[in-house]
């Protein structure tokens, strides 16, 4: 028997499934997805906890649906829940660290989550400008400039590169 995120990422990453299945499966979770981000955000301090089927109940979900939030908001948490091996009575938490929560909304381009009125009362708009600049960066891959043997050599001495630092 497979285990609750086994069964959710079958589901949600289905290769059975054709495209409009999958477009409406994932159009429902993130609908679902943000009504309980809005319900946490109202209260970021507060520590939501239960086990996967009181969580699911409080939310008016379904234990299968609860899993796939428990699967994308883990990376966002203080201490990580055992989702690779729970079942609906195990213990978990949502008590998430704000910041990188907001990063991971930006890094997973969730804007319908990290644009949520509810950020403006956690941080300021400068405050969510900086986190949402350093998430992008954060991505970006810088490439050294090529050095070829007819260029100035990096190291300031004046000489071409092939005859100062790009000797063998």
């Amino acid at each position: 028997m497979s285990t609750l995120l086994e069964q959710w990422r079958d589901t949600a990453y289905s290769k059975e499934m054709d495209k409009g299945e999958l477009q409406k499966f994932w159009g429902t979770y993130f609908q679902i997805e943000k009504e309980i981000y809005e319900k946490l955000l109202t209260n970021p301090d507060e520590e939501v906890k239960g086990t996967v089927k009181e969580l699911a109940e409080k939310y008016g979900i379904e234990v299968f649906t609860m899993t796939g939030f428990l699967d994308g908001i883990n990376d966002s948490l203080k201490e990580p829940n055992p989702i690779e091996t729970m079942d609906e009575d195990t213990e978990v938490s949502l008590m998430f660290d704000k910041e990188l929560l907001y990063k991971n909304m930006v890094d997973a381009k969730a804007d319908w989550l990290y644009e949520l009125p509810q950020w403006e009362e956690i941080f300021s708009e400068e405050k969510r400008k900086e986190l949402y600049k350093e998430q992008k960066s954060s991505r970006t891959v810088h490439v050294e400039k090529k050095v070829y043997p007819n260029d100035p050599c990096p190291c300031g001495s004046g000489k071409k590169y092939k005859k100062c630092c790009g000797k063998n």
